[in-house]
C-alpha cells in the first residue's frame, strides 16, 4: 500500500479496496510513508498564486 499512496493514490480509494472501514485506519498506519503530501499542496497552492498574481499584472 504504501508504494500506492506514494505514487499519488487516494487514501479513500485504498482504504476502500483493502475493506477498510474509514480512511483514518489506512492512514494510521501509512500516513508515515506520505512525508512527500503536504509539499504537494504547497505546491498546488503557489501554482494557483503565482498564476492569480500573473493576471493581475497584465
Amino acid at each position: 500500500m504504501s508504494i500506492i499512496l506514494e505514487a499519488g493514490e487516494s487514501v479513500v480509494t485504498r482504504a476502500r479496496r483493502l475493506g477498510h472501514s474509514s480512511p483514518t485506519i489506512a492512514l494510521d498506519h501509512y500516513a508515515h510513508f506520505m512525508p512527500e503530501a503536504g509539499g504537494k499542496g504547497r505546491v498546488a497552492i503557489d501554482a494557483l498564486l503565482n498564476h492569480s498574481a500573473g493576471a493581475a499584472s497584465v
